[in-house]
């Protein structure tokens, strides 16, 4: 009798007007770090910064261990992550100023194309209301490339990477208006060789980071009664060094004995160690936020929310200084965990990132999952799990089947990295192997490196002699997928790659 009692309940709710409601489609938050080293949470081994907003997010979520960036640097990460096109056909594959090529631009990097295709002008067109705030790096306001050309009905930061590196700009960006927020702006980049080192010469009356935050508290307030998708391009910890003075204090005077004095780029800081550890903390505090405003607007549990980083830690820039680029002491904080390189690099400590994904009922909590991934498999994931009909095209594999079964599933598209930059860089994954050739754009290029990632995670012993077959099948990807692109140009020695 129950069944027929639940139809004829059914069938009454639908003569009178009220049958039940379909359910909402899934929301999306997709929050990226900037600069952002493998080990510098706590989940990824973090012993001295606490980061416990995005701890708990990895206990009440899954945590990827071998998730990789689509790039080493900026733009081309993030041009990967929205177009679902790897480096060896994506249009943007390396940090560009706009104004190089496209003189009536005075800031922001080279544009998008208006045929790219972005995750978020899907979501757009499947009815999602579409926010970015943070860097956005594709494209200046005014060009095909701007974020309200490529899906957003509401930008708010900053369009370019240059005027990311102060926290304390002259303005940020609302869509197209451009709205001062400091009458003396802080610049990002200063020396100080001499004379003591104060903290108050580089904080502004505007930090811009508080600003963004509170725009994605209102803006997830004021969409919950619909499907939406969040983009939360956040700049922390990405130079330069000038976090608040409160968010210093937070950490022991007695790490710092020297002060950083600019001489490997950025701001001087009295106190780098300390600051560096309390911009993540800033950057684990707006996690915090995120996740209370979706608690507050009843929707904490119908939002996929995914936290990453577009590339790992800064690089070493001065032989006469310990600090890497803007005063980073990465021995100190342990910041790659192992992983050999950093930013600007195709070694794993340039581009394996952390990674964890929470909806609770549908990602189980507490998982370590060792699926590996990168940046163009989120277009296709992200579609697949809110249901919206992905394009055709796309280079990435969906991570949703390893995301909801909590186990490891095996890579059937390609995995690779084409960087022009830094010398000239590629790399591919095969497996568990994965081969690497440096200097392609010197007059002495590298020869193929191979390792084997299971056995040596750090990238330390070299296999390339005693496994031809593995430069063989990379050489062989490489020509398959690497298309030209004029403004991004590197020429792989024995690869004759397509024209674009």
């Amino acid at each position: 009798m129950k069944p027929l009692c639940s139809l004829f309940l059914i069938l009454g709710l639908s003569i009178l007007g009220c049958a039940p409601a379909a359910e909402k489609p899934l929301n999306v938050v997709f929050i990226l770090a900037d600069d952002l080293g493998w080990g510098e949470l706590g989940s990824y081994g973090q012993k001295k910064i606490p980061t416990p907003n995005l701890d708990r997010l990895a206990k009440e979520g899954s945590r990827f261990t071998q998730h990789y960036s689509g790039a080493p640097v900026c733009a081309p990460a993030r041009c990967v992550l929205m177009t679902g096109k790897h480096l060896g056909h994506a249009e943007i594959r390396g940090n560009l100023a706009a104004k190089k090529v496209l003189p009536e631009y005075d800031e922001g990097q080279y544009p998008l194309s208006e045929k790219a295709v972005t995750m978020a002008q899907v979501f757009q067109k499947a009815g999602y209301a579409t926010g970015a705030m943070g860097k956005w790096g594709l494209g200046p306001v005014g060009s095909t490339g701007e974020p309200n050309k490529k899906g957003f009905d509401l930008f708010f930061g900053y369009n370019c990477q240059s005027v990311a590196h102060s926290y304390y700009p002259p303005y940020l960006w609302r869509n197209a208006e451009k709205i001062v927020i400091n009458e003396k702006p802080v610049p990002g980049g200063a020396k100080q060789p001499e004379g003591e080192v104060k903290m108050e010469d580089w904080i502004g009356e505007t930090y811009a980071p508080k600003l963004m935050i509170q725009e994605a508290e209102k803006f997830i307030e004021g969409n919950a009664a619909k499907p939406f998708f969040l983009y939360l391009a956040f700049i922390e910890p990405h130079m330069a060094m000038h976090p608040p003075r409160e968010s210093v204090e937070k950490f022991p005077e007695e790490w710092d004995t020297q002060a950083y004095r600019g001489e490997s780029g950025y701001l001087p800081h009295p106190r780098p160690r300390a600051g560096y550890a309390a911009m993540i903390s800033d950057l684990d505090g707006y996690v915090g936020r995120v996740m209370e405003a979706l608690e507050k607007a009843g929707v904490a549990d119908q939002t996929l929310v995914i936290f990453t980083s577009d590339n790992g830690t800064t690089h070493p820039r001065s032989t006469k200084s310990h600090f890497h680029v803007g005063g980073v002491d990465v021995v100190f904080f342990n910041s790659t965990a192992g992983l050999r390189g950093y930013k600007g690099s195709v070694y794993e400590g340039g581009i394996r990132i952390p990674m964890i994904a929470r909806l609770p009922g549908r990602i189980p909590a507490g998982v370590v999952n060792e699926t590996p991934g990168f940046f163009a498999d989120w277009f296709p994931t992200l579609c697949e799990a809110t249901g919206v009909k992905a394009p055709e095209g796309l280079d990435g594999q969906s991570l949703w089947p390893a995301l909801t079964s909590g186990e490891k599933k095996e890579r059937t598209k390609p995995l690779l990295w084409v960087f022009p930059e830094y010398g000239g860089q590629v790399a591919v994954r095969l497996g568990d192997m994965k081969a690497v050739r440096q200097n392609l754009k010197t007059k002495k290029p590298g020869p193929w490196e191979v390792y084997d990632l299971s056995q040596d995670r750090a990238e330390a012993n070299d296999i390339a002699a005693t496994h031809p077959e593995v430069i063989q099948q990379a050489e062989e990807m490489l020509k398959k997928e690497v298309t030209e692109n004029a403004l991004f140009p590197v020429e792989i020695p024995g690869v004759t790659v397509g024209a674009r």
